[in-house]
């Protein structure tokens, strides 16, 4: 059986300002795109049988220059819907919520298109991410990759490990980054977490 590849976006402007960011469709930044081109070596030798990328465009545009292909477009992959905190930086909350923490608060409600969602819902688009890419894996001995968001991809990894999604928050998750979720005896292990290789970019 092959393992689950997870791939977080490359760098946009909100990245870079600790803005949350689930809907806005922010593109990558020349340092985002430097990043999702440095991800191709980490995949080379895998044999990938299918890849599913969030609809964000940060996401397909990370895919893209990590030269994957046939790449298939899932929502559940989506960010988590931050509400009302869709823009808002944690120190910004803080200063009206001192202790806020995303993982065990939550967020502020949002408009009717974007509410937000508990980490437990978000945890139920994982589980429905899982089943699809383990149908996948058990069927043959390719990897499965998946490129989506920070917060989501943590809650999935709690997921796929039988944790609550709450505890998504103890896995940090750069931009740019590949990580590999596999088993050992049969039981689910992460593999390799938070690789990345240096990124040159130039300036002016």
């Amino acid at each position: 059986m092959g393992e689950l590849i997870l791939i977080r976006h490359g760098e946009t402007a909100w990245t870079l300002t600790g803005q949350h960011t689930s809907h806005t469709d922010l593109p990558l930044t020349e340092h985002g795109e430097a990043q999702a081109r440095a991800v191709a070596p980490l995949l080379a030798g895998h044999r990938i049988g299918l890849v599913l990328v969030s609809p964000a465009a940060r996401a397909r545009r990370t895919a893209e220059l990590a030269g994957l292909t046939d790449l298939r477009v899932r929502p559940d992959l989506s960010e988590w819907d931050y509400g009302g905190y869709e823009g808002v930086t944690t120190p910004e909350i803080q200063r009206t919520h001192p202790d806020w923490n995303l993982w065990t608060d939550g967020v502020a409600a949002g408009p009717a298109a974007h509410p937000g969602e508990e980490a437990e819902e978000v945890g139920e688009r994982a589980d429905r991410v899982l089943a699809e890419a383990r149908a996948a894996l058990v069927s043959s001995d390719d990897d499965v990759v998946l490129v989506a968001h920070s917060h989501f991809l943590r809650v999935l990894t709690a997921r796929y490990l039988g944790l609550p999604a709450s505890a998504g928050s103890l896995f940090l998750l750069g931009t740019g980054a590949v990580s590999r979720l596999g088993t050992e005896h049969d039981r689910p292990v992460i593999t390799a977490w938070n690789t990345t290789l240096p990124v040159d970019v130039p300036v002016g």
